[in-house]
């Protein structure tokens, strides 16, 4: 079985990452959500292990001690991370597994998992950006601006993801990541272990023919 990549989903608020990432996991049993590990307590409703795996700061600390983690951050007196364990529980069983974040924990991972596959989310513009973070009807016009100047930030660092795709229409959009995701599959930095194994046979077989 193909082991299964590691997808980085990133974006501006408002580009419509989450809704591509759950489309893609309820429409494909191939691909799945990581499952972020967290030392909050759970909300009404969460359960351990569906939402987040709920946990100790105690027990946080040590898994990062033990460098369980594929990356981490604090928010507000709250640790929240991804553990490394169930993401290649998931990638061993040939599912790719799709991880949302922002920028700059999107290039630790790339720095940590070479092979892992970079997504940025991007609206057809700037204009129907704003038009969706107006129409979710749920924000006031400060968080707007404070989320389209976080997008400013963002867009400094794009170039440096694998991959953009612009998500006017979803489907289209959600067909084009899959693309994107086979796509990569094939790359020759992404198959070495397979490379070397087809090298060792040649080998084996010319000693063979001497």
């Amino acid at each position: 079985m193909r082991k299964g990549s590691l997808i980085v989903v990133s974006g501006f608020s408002g580009a419509g990452k989450g809704t591509i990432m759950k489309k893609l996991v309820k429409e494909n049993a191939e691909y799945a959500l990581s499952i972020s590990m967290t030392t909050r307590k759970p909300r009404e409703g969460e359960q351990h292990g569906v939402e987040y795996f709920f946990v100790t700061k105690e027990e946080f600390e040590k898994t990062i001690a033990d460098n369980g983690l594929v990356e981490y951050a604090c928010y507000c007196g709250n640790y929240y991370g991804t553990p490394k364990a169930y993401v290649e529980q998931m990638r061993q069983a040939g599912k790719h597994v799709l991880l949302e974040i922002e920028i700059q924990g999107a290039m630790k991972i790339k720095e940590a998992f070479p092979e892992a596959v970079l997504l940025f989310v991007m609206p057809p513009s700037a204009q129907v950006l704003r038009d969706r973070l107006v129409g979710r009807g749920t924000e006031t016009e400060e968080v707007i601006e404070q989320r389209l100047n976080r997008a400013v930030e963002e867009a400094a660092g794009i170039e440096n993801y694998d991959y953009i795709v612009v998500n006017d229409d979803l489907d289209t959009c959600v067909e084009e990541v899959k693309a994107i995701v086979k796509t990569a599959e094939h790359a020759a930095y992404r198959n070495l272990e397979f490379i070397d194994s087809v090298r060792g046979e040649l080998s084996s077989l010319l000693k063979g023919d001497n």
